[in-house]
């Protein structure tokens, strides 16, 4: 089912000032920032060859990075994201093994358009899970 890892969320208060961190400290660069109102936050990624490190913040109080924020005020990791070829397929595998999905399974799309849900953190050894399809053009 899971065809690889992703990427690994981190949530941060302010974005720029994240990618300024993770830049003279670090070396790393992130792309370009989208934004990806459908969750209500602002997101870069450092690509990572295999994989990549998503910095997300919010952009609206009522999301759920904004209530993320608010309990850990200098931000933390928020979810890990694993790919899979079928979004649709994997929650009807993942639900008929009593796995909790996040708003009853609710497909939405990342700020690619590409297909995501997520697992409920009870589910999956107290982390959220992502699931998501890899673009389009990855998958030809």
């Amino acid at each position: 089912m899971f065809k690889g890892l992703s990427h690994v969320a981190i949530a941060v208060p302010d974005l720029e000032k994240a990618i300024e961190r993770l830049s003279i400290t670090y070396g790393l660069t992130a792309g370009e920032i989208f934004d990806n109102p459908e969750q209500g936050v602002r997101l870069a990624y450092v690509e990572l060859g295999n994989s990549r490190i998503e910095l997300i913040a919010p952009t609206r109080s009522d999301g759920p990075i904004a209530t993320f924020i608010e309990k850990h005020p200098a931000g933390g990791l928020h979810h890990i994201s694993l790919n899979v070829d079928s979004v649709e397929t994997a929650l009807g595998d993942l639900a008929s093994r009593d796995v909790a999905l996040i708003g009853g399974g609710q497909i939405g799309t990342n700020a690619h358009g590409d297909a995501i849900a997520f697992v409920h953190p009870k589910s999956f050894l107290g982390t959220l899970l992502e699931v998501e399809e890899p673009p389009l053009s990855a998958k030809e």
